[in-house]
Formats: C-alpha cells, sequence, structure tokens
C-alpha cells in the first residue's frame, strides 16, 4: 500500500522572513557549529580515527557514534537549502572518517572496535550498536539526498547488509532486536532511497520478534554467561514496575500488536511507533497500523503534557501511568517531543486527520523548542512546566540534565543534534501530496474522477514548488504565523489543472474562515477530520486567504491529572505560555488567574527575539502580616498583581528564575 499522503521534498520549501526562517538561521549559524566543536572537544570526532588504546583520556562511549551521526544528518538538511562550502567539506571530512572506520565485513563501530573488539553483538540489549547504526543510516540517506554524494550511503548500505547476514531466523544468527529502537526506521528509509526490499523486511523482522516469549534479552544475557535475574539493568529501571512485565522499559514486555499502552523509555516508545506505522504502511499491514494507533490515543489522551511533552519520570526517562503529568518534575526529554513529531507526521502519511497535525504543531512549537535557547547554542534534556531554582540544589544537584537552565552540552547528548536536524528538514512537514487527493482517497465533491491532491499540515511564510500530479505547483504563504492566525495562500500552478487542496484547520482556532478569490467559503461543509478540501480548478493567481482567530485562552487540565486541579494555563494560538519571576516577581506559584480574566495580546518586537507576551490581571495572596507565622487560620485577603506571559519555547533566555505553566484558577469575578 505504501504511504497514502507522501511528505514533500524539503529542499523545495524556502522559509522567508519570520518565525521559522529566523529559527533555522539561528539552527544552521548556531546550533551546528556548537555542536560539532562539542563533538570535537568531547572526543567523539577522534573516537573514529580508532586511536584510543586503555589508559588514554577521553574513552569512547557505545552512543557516540549516533551524535556523529546525527549532526551529520542535520548539517545536510542545511547544505540542502543553504549551500555552504565550509560546512560541506568539514561533513565530507567527518565522512571519511566513518568510513575509514568500517571494517572488512561491514561492521562499524567506534566504541566496539576501540575498547570491546570482542564483544561485538554481544548485549544489543544496552550496547546501541543497533541504535548508532540506525543514525548513521538516517544521515546517509540524508546526506546523499542533499548533495548526491553516495561515499556514506555505500558504507551503511554495506554495515546494513552485515546487520541483516548477523540477525534474522536462519541458523547460526542472533533471533534478536534492539535494545533501543532505531534502526527500524532508518531501515524503511534506506529501503525507499534503495527500493531494496530487504530492508522493510527486515526492520518487519525486528518488529515481529519483539517481545516474544522467551524474552532474546535473556537469552543474550545466558549466552555471556550472566544470570539474567541479576541484571543491573533489569534491577535498576524494571523492579518498580512488574506490573507491565520485565522489558517494559524497552517496550519488549510483549509483542507490539499487543501493546495498549505506552510504557518504558520515552524516546525509544516513540521510534518503535513510529518505525510501526512506517512499517505498516508499506507492507500493508492494518495491525500494525491499528496497535499504533491505539498507543497513539493512550499518549496524547492520557499521558502527554501541554507542551507535547512525554515521559514524565526522569528514572528511567520514561512513561508512568495514566494522568500522572507533574509539572515542577517533568522530565519530558527533547528527543521525546522529537519523536512525538516523527510519530505524528507519519500518522498523516496513512491518514489525514488533525488530530495528528495539531499535536504534531504543539509538540514542535512547544516541547521541541523549549530544549534549544534562543542563541541556538545551550540546550534543555529535560523540560520542565514549573521550576524554582532553590530545589534543584536538593533533588538533583548531581544530574545537569535536571537543571532549570540550559546548557552547552551533556554526557549524554542526544537532544542538541536530534533538535537540529528536526529544524534544518522543517520544510518535509509543511506538505504532502498525494496521488488521490481527497480525505481518504474518495471521489472529489462534485463526484469528479479522484484527482491528485496537495495537503497543508503547518502555517509559515514560505515558498515551495511541488509535484502535483504531473503539474508543477508554487505554493507561497504570507503570514505572521505563529503570532498572527491570518495566512495567505497563493497557488501558481505550471498549467491549468484540477487537484484538492487539503489545509489543516488548527484545532485550537475556535473560529476559522476562509476565502477563494475573495468569496467565502462555507467551511463547516467541507472540513472532514480537522481538514478542509477544496477540489477545482487551479489557475494561475489563485488564492486563498485563511484567518483562524489567535485570541489568547484559558486551558485547564483533564480532573483526573492530579497536579493540575483547580489550574489553568494560557495558550494563543499553538503556542503555550509562561510566568517567569523576571517579568512577574516571585511565588509565582500564588497566583490565581479568575475564569473570566481578561487577557491582553501585547507584541513586543524587542524582548525575547520579538514575541506576542500575554498580560492580564491576576490575585496572589497579600504577604503583608504572615511575619515569621508557618501556618495560620484561612483567609488571607487578595491582591492584584498584572502579569505578563511569554511564549514557553522562549524561557530561561534571561536571568534565572522561578517559571510556571500552571496557575491556580478562581470563580469568575465580573
Amino acid at each position: 500500500m505504501a504511504r497514502r499522503f507522501v511528505p514533500c521534498d524539503w529542499k523545495k520549501v524556502r522559509f522567508g522572513d519570520g518565525f521559522w526562517r529566523e529559527r533555522r538561521r539561528v539552527n544552521s549559524g548556531g546550533t551546528i557549529p556548537a555542536a560539532y566543536e562539542q563533538l570535537r572537544v568531547t572526543g567523539r570526532i577522534d573516537a573514529l580515527h580508532l586511536r584510543w588504546r586503555p589508559g588514554n583520556p577521553k574513552k569512547p562511549h557505545h552512543y557516540w557514534d549516533s551524535d556523529v551521526a546525527k549532526w551529520i544528518e542535520a548539517a545536510a538538511y542545511s547544505l540542502g537549502t543553504d549551500p555552504d562550502p565550509q560546512l560541506e567539506a568539514l561533513v565530507d571530512e567527518t565522512v571519511e572518517l566513518v568510513r575509514a572506520a568500517q571494517r572488512p565485513d561491514g561492521y562499524l563501530n567506534s566504541y566496539f572496535d576501540s575498547v570491546e573488539p570482542q564483544r561485538r553483538w554481544t548485549n544489543v540489549y544496552v550496547m546501541h550498536e543497533l541504535y548508532c547504526a540506525g543514525h548513521l543510516t538516517e544521515a546517509a540517506v540524508a546526506y546523499f539526498d542533499a548533495t548526491g554524494k553516495r561515499s556514506l550511503l555505500d558504507v551503511m548500505i554495506r554495515y546494513c547488509d552485515h546487520i541483516i547476514s548477523v540477525f534474522g531466523p536462519g541458523p547460526g544468527q542472533i533471533r534478536g532486536y534492539p535494545g533501543h529502537e532505531e534502526l527500524e526506521l532508518a531501515l524503511v528509509r534506506l529501503y525507499r532511497a534503495t527500493g531494496q526490499r530487504k530492508y522493510l523486511d527486515q526492520a518487519a523482522w525486528f518488529l515481529d520478534e519483539r517481545g516474544k516469549q522467551p524474552y532474546f534479552f535473556e537469552s543474550e544475557a545466558r549466552a555471556r554467561g550472566e544470570d539474567p535475574a541479576l541484571s543491573p539493568m533489569r534491577e535498576l529501571l524494571n523492579r518498580d514496575y512488574l506490573v507491565e512485565g520485565p522489558y517494559a522499559l524497552f517496550q519488549a514486555h510483549k509483542p507490539v500488536r499487543e501493546q495498549t499502552e505506552a510504557v518504558g523509555h520515552a524516546v525509544r516508545a516513540m521510534y518503535l511507533y513510529s518505525a510501526m506505522v512506517d512499517t505498516g504502511m508499506e507492507k500493508d499491514d492494518p495491525t500494525l497500523l491499528e496497535a499504533a494507533r491505539r498507543l497513539w490515543r493512550n499518549v496524547t489522551r492520557r499521558r502527554m503534557s501541554l507542551t507535547g511533552g512525554v515521559g514524565p519520570l526522569e528514572y528511567g526517562e520514561r512513561f508512568t501511568y495514566d494522568w500522572d503529568l507533574p509539572n515542577d518534575t517533568a522530565y519530558n526529554e527533547t528527543c521525546a517531543a522529537i519523536g512525538l513529531v516523527f510519530w505524528a507526521s507519519r500518522l498523516l502519511q496513512d491518514n489525514l486527520d488533525g488530530e495528528y497535525g495539531d499535536v504534531l504543531e504543539q509538540a514542535l512549537y512547544n516541547g521541541v523548542l523549549s530544549g534549544v535557547s534562543l542563541k541556538g547554542d545551550t540546550f534543555f534534556y529535560a523540560n520542565h512546566l514549573e521550576a524554582d531554582p532553590g530545589m534543584y540544589v536538593y533533588r538533583v544537584n548531581r544530574n545537569v540534565r535536571m537543571l532549570p537552565r540550559r546548557q552547552p552540552w551533556f554526557e549524554v547528548c542526544c537532544c542538541p543534534t536530534n533538535l537540529a536536524r528536526l529544524v534544518a528538514s522543517l520544510g518535509s512537514y509543511m506538505y504532502s501530496t498525494s496521488p488521490a487527493g481527497a480525505p481518504g482517497g474518495r471521489a472529489d465533491q462534485a463526484g469528479q474522477m479522484v484527482v491528485p491532491g496537495l495537503q497543508m499540515h503547518l502555517y509559515a511564510r514560505s515558498e515551495a514548488k511541488l509535484q502535483v500530479g504531473a503539474v508543477t505547483v508554487a505554493v507561497r504563504q504570507d503570514t505572521d504565523y505563529p503570532w498572527d492566525g491570518a495566512v495567505r495562500v497563493s497557488i501558481d500552478p505550471d498549467s491549468d489543472v484540477r487537484f484538492s487542496l487539503s489545509f489543516r484547520v488548527p484545532g485550537w482556532a475556535r473560529k476559522a474562515t476562509a476565502r477563494i478569490r475573495g468569496e467565502s467559503l462555507d467551511l463547516a461543509a467541507i472540513t472532514m477530520n480537522g481538514y478542509a478540501t477544496i477540489t477545482r480548478t487551479w489557475c494561475a493567481g489563485d488564492v486563498i486567504d485563511l484567518d483562524f482567530a489567535m485570541e489568547p485562552y484559558l486551558v485547564e487540565a483533564h480532573p483526573a491529572v492530579r497536579q493540575d486541579c483547580g489550574k489553568v494555563a494560557i495558550m494563543r494560538g499553538p503556542l503555550v505560555y509562561c510566568l517567569e519571576g523576571v517579568d512577574n516577581g516571585e511565588r509565582l506559584w500564588d497566583v490565581a488567574l479568575a475564569a473570566d480574566a481578561r487577557l491582553e495580546s501585547v507584541r513586543e518586537p524587542d524582548l525575547l527575539g520579538g514575541v506576542v507576551c500575554v498580560m492580564a490581571d491576576a490575585l496572589v495572596r497579600n504577604i503583608n502580616g504572615w511575619d515569621e507565622a508557618l501556618y495560620r487560620p484561612a483567609g488571607t485577603p487578595l491582591v492584584e498583581r498584572r502579569i505578563r506571559a511569554v511564549p514557553y519555547y522562549a524561557w530561561s533566555n534571561r536571568d534565572p528564575g522561578q517559571m510556571v505553566v500552571w496557575m491556580r484558577s478562581l470563580p469568575a469575578v465580573r
């Protein structure tokens, strides 16, 4: 069956002045160079020389190759839209190190070849060999796509062929699967790039094998001469969650088609679920797709923060249980939000449903972008929804990943390069095309034959040249999104052509209008599952004017979310807002908003790179008279405090201090 809605070529999308052009400029000019410098000074680049010997500093780690790979992939996307000879030369130099590190049989891993050459493929449970291979494969496909250079692609074809020879059901093969999922995604991508079905079949085999009993991780441990029951990983990370079964941290507690709840390590889960969709589409396997959709409902309706963050528990970087969505201790790893974007985009490739597009946008603008500073050179690993700097001295003084200030790097540094590759490839998330344009592949509204389609998922000032059927169509968006909900879409086909244009009506938009050539459209009549579809013969000069009312409003969480009972948060368009101490003083958790509070949008071009703030009159308890009392009878009078809320993604770019997303709610006062 393959994909029904194919993402556009990211190289064909150009971003104009505005929000995303600036974020991408910072990404290419700040994040990608800063990440390379950290890869260099920490020894990750040098490890590819395979010169490390016992006693030397900067001992390679088993996940280092993945960090280099994601940097190559991010650089490739950047080069594909903004050529840079110096960056390309640096990538070529790094690719040559990777090529030279490959063994004659195709094997490639700087840790095992330098540190434990005798132990390769003996502990895929925790040692990330297959994970690193996956990221290197994705980098190879991206670099080939961006430059046409095959050097890294040929290396990874050899490596993946080696992996296929090692893992499988045949005599002498290892009947196992990755401890950290990622290779499954990469193999599908390699299949699409080469047309060689063996890579798709291997991805499907890894998925089918996962979770079968007897557990592979236990047989692997016995082959090493170890007792699986005494495994430090099993004891450390699974002991409190035996209700889920052994190896739930790795989503290997039961076969993937039988899984009903998102469990375990959140990044692993996001990559697994994305691979299930990819493989389900390419293999025309409805059982994989239905399992992925079932897990999607569990995550997005029970286990996702307002920011699109997932995986609330630091211990194991994992999911916990329904409705458990803490704020000050929320882990919400940046990589997990990135993985949620991957998963949502893949579900959109199978089914045009606004639910997927809305979550993609929600995670992208909030849970992902919060992971990088406005300068692009410092990062969050964990993304809290509430912060008080003092508490971290006691709770996580040894874990820099949990500090409420962005850091230049981490010992485990998966997030910076992961974020860089997503921002650099953003164009591919903007549009998709399809041979059958109407939702669900049905005939169009007029009962005509099914026609090609163009789908618009995200909004940003941009230009794109897209192939719709046999015709090239230029699409231009003029907008100040996400600060303003007005979007003018200009359509300019090479020749008059009939096709279906579907555009997402954001779920947050309580009022939306659309006009084509000045004539109003009945959005309710043409919208299904969050996408409005116009099927007509398009001509040069056609213009659609969209307007999504972008007024700030209060949201509340489901009553079962104990951490947010009696609280509200501010949203405006796709953006979650927060209060910072630098704007609002102390005791932010004492701030209360009335249910009918008047929220005012204020454009502040000189603040945080230029943002729209939300101002309101709030209430706090009057601290006067408390003196040194710790408790006293209830009834403290309330006093007004004018508050300024800023977009959540931009917090922690000024003086350190408190931060809250969720505030106390009071009954309407007017």
